[in-house]
């Protein structure tokens, strides 16, 4: 136990967790009547972080061995609602944890070092789509292990980390602060850009030589792609005419005899005996026949 829990005349009564946060919460809410924004960590369940943002900062705190005999202690707390507020800034953390009292945890973390951030952006350029993929953690292994990678990755090392609290245990990592770097995963979890404020670089630089728009983003079309000029020049065309011009006339097509008309009478389809009669109206009489002799004598005096 830490001096915390110790008068110098004996053990302090044990107070119940029930008990802490009651009083906790009747803190904060003096705050609040006073204007300050209270932002509690919450965990539902045993997990404390479950998306790649939150898992990874975990992991990396717990790489380094001078806080993985620290870190433990911590798990407890944030899991039983004991870090009653957290907000996380620009280099900066501030949090209230609830102990025997309400302690005060600062903590400040150095930005990443321009070179170092210039390398993770070249390294991953091309490989994350979108600003969604990206915060939502969903891109390929080798980007995942870049990102992630120990001491020159994006998360930061203990020697970048600066951790204080107003409790009076001896150690730099007292249960508090180990509390409050387990809610800063569960914090990432559901506000992961919040991890680009703390180190204070750009996510969208990540993206940026991805060659691809960012989603329901608009891009103006490159100026080497715009043609300059007029385009009536250029293509030898008059913009300003407004009605269509003329098609050369060509020849009416003659039109062919039908099959039908060509075919002989017996191929249309008629009836014999109009077949026949046809054939008698369409027949003369020879000259020097019967019937034009017969006809002259009828006719003679």
């Amino acid at each position: 136990m830490g001096y915390e829990d110790y008068d110098g005349w004996g053990w302090r009564p044990y107070v119940t967790v029930a008990e802490r946060r009651r009083k906790a919460a009747r803190e904060m809410e003096k705050r609040k009547k006073k204007g300050y924004a209270v932002s509690p960590v919450i965990i539902e369940g045993r997990a404390i972080v479950s998306t790649f943002w939150g898992k990874s900062w975990c992991e990396n705190l717990e790489r380094y061995s001078d806080f993985a005999n620290r870190l433990p202690r911590g798990r407890t707390y944030v899991r039983n609602g004991s870090v009653v507020d957290l907000q996380i800034t620009p280099g900066a953390i501030r949090a209230w944890v609830s102990g025997s009292e309400l302690y005060e945890v600062a903590l400040t973390v150095a930005p990443v070092a321009k070179k170092r951030w210039k390398s993770i952006c070249d390294d991953c350029a091309g490989a994350i789509d979108s600003l969604v993929e990206l915060l939502q953690g969903r891109f390929s292994k080798g980007v995942m292990e870049r990102i992630c990678r120990q001491k020159h990755g994006l998360f930061p090392t203990p020697a970048e980390i600066k951790l204080s609290c107003s409790c009076p245990d001896w150690a730099d990592m007292c249960k508090h602060v180990a509390a409050v770097l387990y809610g800063i995963g569960a914090r990432l979890d559901h506000q992961p850009e919040l991890l680009f404020r703390l180190r204070a670089v750009d996510e969208k630089d990540l993206i940026a030589k991805a060659g691809k728009a960012l989603p329901l983003a608009k891009r103006a079309p490159a100026p080497a792609r715009v043609l300059g000029g007029d385009l009536s020049d250029i293509f030898g065309l008059d913009l300003g005419q407004t009605s269509t011009p003329e098609l050369p006339k060509s020849k009416p097509l003659k039109k062919k005899a039908s099959a039908a008309k060509k075919a002989p009478v017996a191929q249309r389809g008629y009836p014999k005996r109009k077949q026949a009669a046809s054939k008698r109206r369409r027949k003369r009489p020879e000259k020097g026949s019967k019937n034009i002799a017969v006809a002259a004598g009828k006719s003679s005096p």
